[in-house]
């Protein structure tokens, strides 16, 4: 079994696997950016390395249709680290044997195995982590909307410590991903790092235990999944709960030094990719987000925050793509859709609505007015990102 995420989805994907009681290995990799045939083979290859180098994937592993494990794509036993650490565990076992487990299927399984058989954790502790480990994955596919995956039956991870039935996993974590993206845009990624900003508010509204603990936690140093896994909660609680913090402005989340050079090394080599983004949106920290987000990808991104101003600005400005929500006073998206659709200037750019709805009707009523495609608020970079790429790219730009 295998196929594309925009065909069937991670929900429906895992459900199959349970009804069908099936034993294998599910892998699925997140699409990051599109391909053009035009390109010279020289900035083929060169853009390639990009996308090996930014590309995400996940394996999951199964018996029977209950998941026994979850391994990330870069085979990396950071993860296992942290969560050693909220157990305070020191020891670890001899560089020889970590230096094995790379050619096992899951380095991370087999190094669990290694600290048990080693007595460096319980098997309680062991089938916590893998709980956790399960958890965050999880999370990470079910947030995903666009991506590949191929199921491949085959024989089990051996031993088992643990086996997790489906169904009530991915109830709870759906329940979590949904949490988490109200927090949006305040709050966008796992990989943003806390950092306190404003000590004198925090100090005078809150207990000096809870201001000690944020200035242990919120370092700069460690992103909120790490966080989530040194405190052994789930990231939507975590997030919860710094929430009014950052919505204050007493906590600010950032990106890593080493995640703005990634991106900005990506946006420097990945030139042909990019363009002219005009958001039509009156909400101010909505447009400031947007921008933030795809400014940081090399996009020129511009915000009009006036809709009766926005079908003027948008002609001067000759966009590649244009973002437009859909509710707004005086003048909505629907109508400047359709008035752009009448134009040949803008007869086939990429128009995505945004909106606060999930309804088919307005679905069907944005395809109706000529929409390209919907983008439901809130929404998180990586959904943003995924969409513009899908449809910012020569081919689709040129016609072809």
């Amino acid at each position: 079994m295998q196929g594309n995420l925009n065909e069937i989805d991670i929900c429906s994907i895992l459900q199959l696997i349970e009804l069908g009681q099936r034993t294998g290995q599910l892998w699925v990799e997140a699409h990051t950016s599109h391909q053009s045939h035009k390109l010279s083979r020289q900035e083929t290859a060169k853009n390639r390395q990009i996308r090996e180098n930014t590309r995400q994937s996940w394996f999951v592993f199964f018996l029977n249709g209950q998941i026994v494990y979850c391994q990330t794509g870069d085979s990396s036993l950071s993860r296992l680290d942290d969560y050693l650490r909220h157990y305070r565990v020191e020891q670890r076992p001899e560089f020889k044997q970590l230096a094995s487990l790379t050619v096992t299927n899951s380095p991370e399984y087999a190094y669990i195995w290694v600290l048990l058989e080693q007595n460096i954790i319980t098997p309680k502790i062991a089938r916590t982590i893998i709980y956790g480990l399960v958890q965050e994955t999880l999370f990470d596919l079910l947030s995903l909307h666009q991506g590949s995956f191929i199921f491949n039956l085959g024989t089990a991870l051996v031993p088992q410590l643990t086996t997790l039935e489906i169904a009530p996993l991915v109830a709870k974590i759906t329940k979590q991903v949904q949490e988490w993206k109200q927090l949006y845009p305040h709050i966008q990624s796992t990989e943003q790092l806390p950092v306190l900003a404003d000590m004198a508010k925090l100090s005078v509204s809150l207990s000096e235990d809870t201001v000690k603990k944020l200035h242990k936690w919120a370092d700069g140093k460690s992103s909120l999944r790490q966080l989530a896994r040194y405190l052994n909660r789930d990231i939507s609680t975590l997030a919860k709960t710094i929430y009014p913090y950052v919505q204050e402005g007493w906590l600010q989340l950032v990106y890593s030094d080493t995640y703005k050079f990634g991106k900005e090394k990506q946006n420097l080599e990945a030139k042909k990719y990019k363009g002219r983004i005009v958001c039509i949106e009156d909400t101010l920290v909505i447009c400031e987000t947007i921008e933030s987000i795809l400014k940081l990808q090399g996009y020129e991104a511009i915000s009009i925050t006036n809709p009766l101003q926005a079908l003027s600005f948008v002609f001067q400005l000759q966009p590649d793509l244009i973002l437009c929500d859909i509710a707004m006073p005086e003048l909505d998206g629907y109508e400047i859709c359709a008035m752009l659709r009448h134009s040949t200037v803008f007869r086939v750019i990429p128009i995505i609505m945004l909106t606060g709805k999930d309804g088919f009707i307005d679905r069907v009523r944005a395809r109706m007015v000529g929409a390209t495609d919907y983008l439901t608020k809130p929404f998180t970079d990586q959904e943003l990102l995924m969409l513009v790429e899908q449809y910012l790219n020569l081919d689709y730009c040129t016609g072809v």
